[in-house]
């Protein structure tokens, strides 16, 4: 589901930058130097009393929060031009959730397979890394959901092909649309739509199978395919680079069973996991939940609440 540093280069001039260490991969944040017209100002956030008061002692006296992310996948994790400064939604996540408690936050930039085992031997607070609460996770973690991380579609500029989201997805039969191969939307979701476009005596999907995203979007600007199904990050992250050529439906596809629920990770039982989901319910509700999501084309993954899986 996660995109190359390829695309990061792009993004730079537009996005909120995070005080850097001189540690290289390890990076502290205080909540931002600035923003973009139209996103939120993290420096001006203000921390939530009610938030402050759930944070534990030891945590207060420390000042801070260690949280571990795979830095190598835009728009949600990366790193900016000069290699050092990590960027992306849930960079800024952790940033605000910092503020809302009050507290700094330091990024530690570490593949996705060293987070967990990291947090259980104390060398990480919590991570915000795209991480899906499975049963397995929820034995040694405890997860707050915090936004969705589904499938999308992107067409051409101005969806000529009227392309929708709605009607049990019935604008897809007998469209040319590319998957990637090995996805779960080659392999399930594609041959669901196309069984209920047949049961209403429509075309099936013709499916276009690709190695991967970049690929399919090469086609597709050059008009030889009608639409991308993939990963929402990494199409939002297309539409918001290419606006002139891609455009993102508005809304997600719904699976038939369960959902695409991300969640922040900390140690089981951990005396933090509180104050945390607290933070993230205080941003839920306020603006800056959005506008984030927004900023980086990813507001079709806002979720109502936060909570702690089970």
């Amino acid at each position: 589901m996660r995109v190359g540093t390829k695309l990061a280069a792009a993004a730079v001039g537009s996005v909120l930058l995070v005080t850097t260490a001189a540690c290289g991969s390890d990076t502290s944040s205080t909540g931002g130097d600035g923003a973009r017209k139209g996103s939120i100002d993290i420096g001006q956030v203000k921390a939530d009393p009610a938030v402050e008061k759930l944070v534990p002692a030891d945590v207060k006296k420390r000042g801070s929060l260690t949280m571990a992310a795979d830095l190598h996948y835009p728009p949600t994790s990366f790193l900016a031009e000069d290699n050092k400064t990590p960027i992306g939604y849930n960079v800024e996540i952790a940033q605000l959730l910092g503020k809302k408690m009050g507290l700094k936050i330091k990024i530690k930039n570490v593949s996705f397979d060293s987070v967990i085992p990291g947090i259980s031997a104390g060398r990480y607070d919590f991570t915000a890394t795209n991480m899906t609460p499975t049963p397995e996770r929820l034995q040694v973690l405890d997860m707050v959901k915090y936004w969705s991380d589904g499938s999308s579609v992107v067409v051409s500029k101005g969806n000529p092909q009227k392309f929708t989201m709605a009607g049990d997805y019935q604008s897809f039969c007998g469209r040319k649309m590319a998957v990637i191969t090995g996805t779960t939307q080659q392999e399930t979701y594609v041959p669901q739509i196309s069984a209920a476009c047949k049961a209403n005596g429509k075309s099936a999907i013709d499916s276009v199978v690709l190695p991967n995203v970049q690929a399919a979007l090469t086609q597709l600007s050059s008009k030889r395919i009608e639409a991308v199904f993939y990963d929402t990050p990494s199409l939002a992250w297309a539409a918001k680079q290419q606006p002139q050529a891609f455009e993102l439906l508005p809304k997600q596809y719904v699976k038939k069973e369960g959902d695409n629920i991300v969640a922040l990770g900390l140690d089981k039982g951990s005396p933090l996991t509180p104050a945390l989901h607290a933070a993230m319910q205080s941003l839920i509700d306020g603006p800056e939940y959005k506008a984030t999501l927004d900023k980086w084309g990813l507001g079709s993954g806002a979720i109502p609440s936060a909570s702690v899986a089970k």
